[in-house]
């Protein structure tokens, strides 16, 4: 009972680790585009997000998954105290990704010239980003190595701040190197930026080989005599180790799957739409480079709530607690809901005010504008994929991710064609993308869990977040014209919707003492403050 729940403990502590980590590398990313944006304009996004996807793709066939596996057969090993078996395991491990990770490191700078004389790459200027991109595949392969190793310990610290490590140290580099080269030309700018993933990758290595060294003893103890346990042979480990990762791969290559299938049909459909080249790149860094990150900047929360989710919903499965599965299901959607909708109307009033405040690029307005629709998308995609991979059912969002991808291809090649759209059309198709696979997640859901989203909630949440964006649009259009600064009147817009959207939702009972609860440092003693006042009941 005691070793039960010491294991309890242990995986609620790496989730809030790994979860606190995540957060903070999000944030980190969210404001790097900010900058990098006015650094490099739309047109260096565009050329450094026709390179990414392409690295995120090599990386993902490279080393997503394995880092899954290769802590699952650690764990199976030093359960049963063959210490030796799970150093075994991490050798293998670490020279099969070592000699992949090199392999795909050549493939993608050798291949960077193949890709642009195909057309697969649209705007030749490309090339530069992509060969700066190559050294950070061999890096973060080897990284995962260890990653998975010292999880399957059930050490979490390690793979946590090395994440931020590699965050931090690939921001940095990469406003270094892109302001640096700028002078030279966009091309060289972009270039530098996608080049400051390597000395990221590098930094994360470090920082958890570092973790590796200090605890080398704790993962060597004394191993039982060698005829208690069987060695494995090499090759039985290499086959475990694939079939275990290729489930957890397949998720993870669907997302620059979808990024490329952008890289390709975008640029080229703007062109048959009458856009040049550099144009159409330009469009393409606007939505892709500019719009995005903004909604994934807004959906941060929910992707917390999403890691949260998945142990908080296994342990209930595991229970056989259909109730509580039920509840903190409804718990996730219900926050999700009262997250996302006043940040999707917020988003959607403010458009060219945060395009301009953020990017200095107020052309990404219309972009910005019509992606906001994929905020509460989104959040409940996060959600009920969360879910569903809690209850194990992880193959579930795969297949309806393979569909909505099909969906937006459809979409991409149709609506980005339309003169009268273009950019608007390729963001309408990826909100139609996120819109069907999260319907199609909350679906299994309710099939499985008996859930069903709470539709009281969602009216109350968008009731207030109507009232706010009225409040919003018209503090914003007051000191804009009184204060002549766009950037004060988004800043100040914004901090009165918090508050006009948490008042409405206090009257109208959309809040309860839980959620106010929720609200770090100050929440017990705002929550105290606010029954007093009688805008909470007590214990609602």
């Amino acid at each position: 009972m005691q070793a039960h729940k010491r294991t309890g403990q242990s995986l609620l502590k790496g989730t809030l680790v790994l979860t606190a980590a995540g957060v903070i590398v999000k944030i980190i990313g969210s404001l790097n585009w900010v900058i990098l944006s006015r650094v490099m304009g739309g047109e260096g996004m565009g050329l450094y997000q026709m390179a990414y996807p392409l690295y995120f793709l090599a990386l993902s066939v490279s080393s997503a998954g394995i880092p899954v596996a290769i802590s699952i057969i650690t764990a199976e090993r030093v359960a049963v105290r063959d210490y030796r078996g799970a150093r075994r395991v991490f050798r293998v491990s670490l020279l099969l990704l070592t000699v992949t990770g090199l392999i795909f490191s050549l493939l993608l700078f050798f291949g960077a010239s193949w890709l642009i004389q195909e057309r697969f790459i649209r705007d030749p200027r490309a090339y530069y980003s992509l060969i700066a991109l190559a050294p950070a595949i061999f890096f973060v392969t080897i990284l995962s190595s260890f990653r998975g190793f010292l999880q399957g310990w059930q050490i979490m610290t390690p793979t946590a701040v090395s994440q931020i490590a590699e965050q931090i140290v690939r921001v940095v580099s990469m406003l270094i190197f892109a302001t640096t080269l700028s002078a030279w030309g966009v091309e060289y700018a972009a270039a530098g930026a996608t080049f400051g993933a390597a000395p990221g990758g590098a930094a994360g290595l470090a920082v958890v080989f570092w973790y590796y060294w200090r605890k080398r003893k704790r993962l060597s103890p004394p191993a039982p005599p060698v005829d208690t346990v069987a060695a494995q042979p090499v090759a039985q480990i290499a086959r475990r180790i694939f079939r275990l990762s290729l489930p957890i791969s397949a998720a993870s290559i669907m997302l620059p799957v979808v990024a490329n299938l952008d890289l390709f049909i975008v640029p080229l459909r703007l062109e048959a739409a009458g856009y040049t080249v550099t144009a159409a790149t330009e469009q393409f860094g606007y939505l892709t480079g500019m719009a995005v990150p903004l909604v994934n900047l807004a959906t941060v929360l929910t992707g917390a709530l999403a890691t949260s989710l998945v142990p908080a919903v296994s342990e209930a499965q595991s229970l056989g607690a259909r109730d509580l599965l039920h509840r903190r299901t409804a718990a996730g959607f219900r926050l999700a809901t009262i997250v996302t909708v006043p940040a999707f109307v917020g988003v959607w009033v403010l458009a060219e005010p945060l395009a301009v405040m953020l990017y200095h690029a107020p052309q990404a307005a219309p972009a910005v504008g019509n992606l906001s629709w994929a905020i509460v998308l989104l959040g409940f995609h996060q959600v009920s994929t969360g879910v569903l991979q809690g209850m194990g059912r992880t193959y579930i969002p795969v297949i309806n991710m393979t569909i909505s991808a099909a969906a937006k291809v459809a979409l991409n090649w149709t609506l980005t064609a339309v003169p009268a759209l273009g950019i608007i059309g390729a963001a309408w198709a990826t909100v139609a993308d996120i819109g069907i696979a999260a319907l199609l997640n909350m679906y299994f859901v309710r099939r499985h869990t008996g859930f069903s989203l709470d539709y009281r909630s969602l009216f109350k949440s968008t009731g207030a977040a109507s009232v706010m964006g009225f409040a919003v649009s018209a503090v914003h259009r007051h000191l804009a014209a009184t204060a002549n600064s766009n950037a004060l009147a988004t800043a100040a817009a914004i901090v009165a919707g918090i508050g006009v959207y948490g008042l409405c939702m206090l009257l109208i009972g959309g809040l309860k003492t839980a959620d106010i609860k929720m609200v770090p440092v100050i929440g017990g003693y705002l929550a105290k403050i606010l029954v007093i006042l009688r805008l909470l009941r007590a214990g609602a």
